[in-house]
């Protein structure tokens, strides 16, 4: 498999899930403004959306979208409990997570990578993930991951997107318990791993 990815993108959500699921895998890095792959090839033929991540698989296959790639990622290794089994309620719990933060915190990002963004806006934004931070702050209360005990796919999602507050400027001490679920979930090898493998640590 090898995943397309640009360094500290959304994309280092399913880098992080390959590496807890220790599977086989490669990266290459796309050029987001040139649509070009560090091995020249035309990102658009790969990913006609434009954006990373996507993943190709063995047989050619790609699966993009951050959320569908770590849901079939852990779907290959069940025995590492990245995302509970199908057909269950707690899958459908994983996938309200996965949605919220895809729509309530990383789209409320977005804004703010672009230039053409006016200040309003930018400020409706900051104040949306304001709130939703204190929303995931008091879930978080009392358990060690988004599902509870066990580490899951929609950890590595939050992970990688609520690390780009520091971008903005917007201070994660504020709610004690997302500060140190990000701390804990920085800690995790896999995590590490990913992160140095994209320049990030």
């Amino acid at each position: 498999m090898k995943l397309f990815l640009k360094p500290g993108a959304c994309s280092l959500s399913p880098h992080i899930v390959l590496e807890e699921a220790g599977l086989k895998y490669e990266t290459e890095v796309v050029d987001l403004k040139t649509k070009v792959t560090a091995s020249g090839q035309d990102y658009w033929k790969i990913n006609p959306k434009g954006y990373v991540p996507a993943l190709q698989l063995d047989n050619g296959d790609v699966i993009t979208e951050g959320p569908a790639i770590v849901q079939y990622l852990a779907d290959l290794v069940p025995g590492r409990k990245l995302a509970p089994a199908n057909d269950s309620i707690e899958r459908y719990k994983l996938q309200g997570w996965l949605t919220f933060i895809g729509t309530e915190i990383h789209k409320n990002f977005s804004p703010f990578f672009n230039p053409a963004t006016p200040a309003e806006w930018k400020a409706m934004c900051r104040a949306n993930l304001e709130r939703r931070f204190a929303y995931l702050a008091e879930q978080l209360a009392g358990r060690d991951y988004l599902m509870g005990a066990d580490f899951s796919v929609a950890d590595a999602y939050l992970f990688t997107v609520a690390g780009w507050a520091k971008f903005i400027e917007l201070d994660l001490s504020q709610w004690p318990a997302l500060a140190a679920y990000q701390a804990r979930v920085a800690a995790r090898p896999a995590v590490v791993a990913a992160m140095k493998a994209e320049g990030l640590l």
